[in-house]
């Protein structure tokens, strides 16, 4: 009966803060760039150790983005996680500020074993999210005559603004082979849209005819991930993991289709998906204190969009995280309360005009809050992130909330 409570508050709480908020799940100028915001959907745990994930190994987590991790499962549990987030930013340029509140449902996940080393994975999460709404003024010098040797200023304002993204099912499976090495892979099915438009509006005494401009992508498509874990205790107190995945790169079944005014232009498979590639270490001592460390590349710069190479960027992402609980086995609450830090780092995948974008950088916070009766866990992370040039700067505030549910798998509890 108390998880029953701790579930139903969960789901409560997720579609209050879902319906609170506009059908948009983000709203950065940023999301007009690439395919939006691209979202790793990691789980609340590990964003509190700043997204630390290829090297975890853990029984308490579900790791999707390293699939080799599922066989960790407790051979007697199946588990059940879903989490949601709450952000704040506030927008700066040399004009002034502007503060926005959006949320969003992070991720729907779920594994259980099907041998003791062999486990699945399934869930739904994001892949990118796009939204937002702005404009800007500007003039062009347009002749008065046919001779063009005089002209004069006609002033207008663009309208920017896009609204959609992608969202992702996938399945995953993996298996424990020679004692100390495991492999995974999990296949994605990809689908959604993301729509952008730009209207170009004249001064109401110019005799110029305003133009709206716009164009959409749908996705309908499968891609494949691999990973792989090695992993050892030595000493008794001391465990290590060592962490890599591989994504080839595959081509993005995505429609294209544009409107200025009356004119349609459709065009089909001009879109790619990056190879990915990462690896991470993460280290453990005496089962209460966790450190790892994670660096993923990948190739955008060699991506097609739009059927083009140059509009993109190859992106390198590092993050550090760390883990501390008192005493996993501690008979008191406070004992077996998980504590957690983090930072990353990393540089947008899109160009942005001629200003070039400094790094993107996360500082995280985590907790995660042992239920008195079972292994089920309550989770939350805070995040302060900052991205942005100096042309447009984001800060933000992100909390994230996960209600992860671990169970016993065709176990009868008893009264």
């Amino acid at each position: 009966m108390y998880n029953k409570k701790i579930f139903i508050a969960a789901v409560l709480f997720l579609c209050t803060v879902q319906l609170s908020v506009s059908q948009n799940n983000t709203n950065s100028p940023y999301t007009r760039f690439g395919y939006g915001d691209v979202t790793e959907s990691t789980a609340t745990e590990l964003r509190g150790m700043g997204g630390v994930s290829l090297g975890n190994r853990s029984r308490n987590t579900i790791n999707s983005l390293n699939p080799a991790s599922y066989s960790s499962v407790d051979s007697l549990t199946f588990m059940f996680d879903i989490g949601g987030s709450a952000r704040y930013s506030l927008f700066s340029d040399k004009d002034g500020s502007n503060k926005t509140f959006n949320a969003n449902l992070e991720y729907l996940t779920m594994r259980f074993p099907i041998a003791k080393w062999l486990g699945v994975s399934a869930g739904l999460t994001p892949y990118s999210l796009v939204g937002y709404n702005f404009n800007q003024t500007d003039s062009l010098a347009m002749p008065v005559n046919q001779s063009y040797e005089d002209t004069k200023n006609v002033y207008y304002y663009t309208l920017f603004n896009g609204s959609g993204g992608f969202s992702q099912v996938y399945g995953g499976l993996s298996a424990n082979i020679l004692n100390h090495i495991a492999l995974g892979a999990n296949a994605y099915y990809m689908f959604g849209e993301v729509n952008n438009y730009r209207n170009l509006i004249f001064n109401s005494s110019s005799t110029y005819q305003s133009v709206t401009y716009a164009n959409k992508i749908k996705a309908s498509d499968f891609r494949f991930r691999y990973g792989i874990q090695l992993y050892n205790t030595f000493a008794e107190k001391h465990d290590v993991v060592l962490g890599a995945i591989y994504e080839g790169k595959t081509k993005f079944n995505g429609k294209y289709s544009a409107i200025a005014n009356d004119s349609t232009l459709n065009s089909v498979n001009g879109f790619e998906l990056p190879q990915t590639l990462g690896i991470g270490l993460n280290y453990t001592y005496n089962k209460q204190l966790t450190v790892g460390v994670d660096v993923t590349n990948q190739g955008w710069g060699k991506a097609l969009f739009f059927n083009k190479t140059d509009s993109l960027v190859n992106t390198t992402k590092i993050a550090l995280g760390a883990e501390y609980i008192p005493n996993p086995m501690g008979r008191k609450y406070t004992d077996r309360i998980r504590y957690r830090i983090g930072f990353n780092t990393v540089n947008a995948y899109y160009h942005s005009g001629a200003d070039k974008l400094p790094n993107n950088y996360t500082i995280s916070l985590g907790v995660g809050l042992p239920t008195k009766t079972s292994k089920s866990m309550m989770n939350a992370s805070l995040e302060y992130g900052k991205m942005g040039s100096s042309l447009l700067k984001e800060n933000y505030l992100k909390l994230t909330f996960s209600a992860s549910i671990n169970e016993f798998w065709f176990v009868k509890p008893k009264l």
